[in-house]
């Protein structure tokens, strides 16, 4: 399906996790601030690159751009968070009663887009094939503070057959603009994770005998950053619900 259509898809009202949609088309995580908060996030993500890669950036009140082919922010995404003074206030398939004309979008690379290459190279992905959201969690690891905002890494996580594992870290360290290589491979208690059954966002999945939990750097920790920094009022994707833009995913790899 093309990006377009599937926006369309979601513009209508369908809410899906998009992992799996627009094979060849990157997918973005999403943090929106008011202007007074642009800088924080900018010098946030710039120190932290790997959780926080820079696909583009919406000037205040801006609702279209390059990665939308045309499309509205405030409508194309599933579903969408709202905070307010540090606290999830809710979720909302369209943007459009609490959008503000100061309000600055920066999309975030994600690590759907390099999905596909996984599975063409005959890796399994665990949440696509079970049909659920990708388990992401908070960690113990800080990012580094920038400005008003500090707060926890969180990783995604999908389970690698054990013999796959290098090849997954091959694969994906061709992606720095989407995260890149994971973060950490096996041992969740290293990170903080108590429970790999219990994610902090998305949903649990079943890992298959043989399989090794491999983490990856997830553009959800800006909204974490968000919750844990008091922001005022901020807008993000909802976990796993991405916005699907109109750049082909090769324009993000390396050799």
């Amino acid at each position: 399906m093309a990006p377009g259509a599937a926006r369309a898809m979601f513009r209508s009202g369908l809410v899906t996790p998009t992992s799996g949609w627009c094979d060849g088309f990157a997918q973005a995580n999403l943090i929106v601030v008011p202007a007074d908060w642009a800088f924080d996030v900018l010098l946030f993500a710039q120190r932290n690159p790997k959780p926080c890669p820079v696909l583009g950036v919406l000037e205040a009140g801006e609702v279209t751009g390059p990665l939308l082919g045309g499309g509205d922010v405030r409508t194309d995404v599933p579903l969408y968070t709202v905070y307010r003074d540090g606290e999830a206030a809710g979720t909302r398939t369209d943007l459009l009663d609490v959008w503000r004309e100061d309000l600055v979008t920066f999309a975030l690379g994600c690590s759907f887009t390099f999905e596909a290459a996984l599975q063409e190279a005959g890796i399994p992905i665990a949440h696509i094939d079970q049909g659920v959201n990708v388990p992401m969690y908070r960690t113990n690891v800080p990012c580094e503070p920038a400005g008003r905002l500090s707060g926890p890494l969180v990783v995604s996580m999908r389970a690698i057959p054990a013999s796959r594992v290098a090849d997954a870290v091959r694969i994906t360290s061709r992606y720095p603009a989407v995260h890149g290589a994971p973060v950490h491979v096996g041992a969740p208690q290293e990170l903080g994770i108590r429970d790999l059954g219990a994610p902090d966002y998305g949903d649990a999945v079943q890992i298959p005998d043989g399989h090794v939990p491999v983490f990856w750097a997830c553009g959800v920790t800006p909204q974490a950053a968000v919750l844990e920094s008091g922001v005022p009022f901020a807008l993000g994707h909802a976990p796993g619900h991405m916005l699907v833009t109109d750049l082909p995913d090769w324009q993000y790899q390396v050799p």
